[in-house]
């Protein structure tokens, strides 16, 4: 799986509310990215590796469960200790962790703000397909 980050104030500067360090993105910015990222899936859709992918709503739109001293609770986002959240992800079936490095390695190309771009990063994980790939 490879997975892209994003902050909040990222998602902002993408739907065109800027702050100070993070200015806003033009429509033009917007297109440029998404046009990139239908390619890119595009490209792993031909080259039989594609799985999945998707886009992950802002942080603003997220809700957190857990437990806390044995009771559940649930609070609503986003959270100011997290300043980046998964944004979104694809999976991808290939050779190895190798060319999944050098699938996602291809997303340094994503056109962006170069304040956006020096921020961005993707991490590789393996899916595991049982209990038992954990004990590696």
């Amino acid at each position: 799986m490879i997975m892209l980050f994003a902050s909040q104030q990222d998602y902002d500067a993408m739907a065109g509310k800027g702050s100070a360090g993070n200015p806003a993105w033009t429509a033009e910015d917007f297109a440029a990215m998404t046009a990139f990222m239908g390619a890119w899936n595009q490209e792993l859709v031909e080259s039989g590796e594609f799985v999945d992918a998707r886009g992950l709503a802002a942080p603003v739109h997220t809700r957190r469960v857990g437990n806390k001293e044995g009771v559940p609770f649930v609070t609503d986002g986003p959270y100011p200790e997290t300043t980046e959240v998964l944004a979104g992800y694809t999976i991808v079936e290939c050779a190895g962790f190798d060319r999944a490095t050098e699938l996602a390695a291809r997303l340094a190309d994503c056109p962006a703000p170069d304040d956006a771009r020096a921020r961005a990063y993707a991490e590789i994980r393996p899916i595991v397909d049982g209990a038992d790939d954990h004990l590696v």
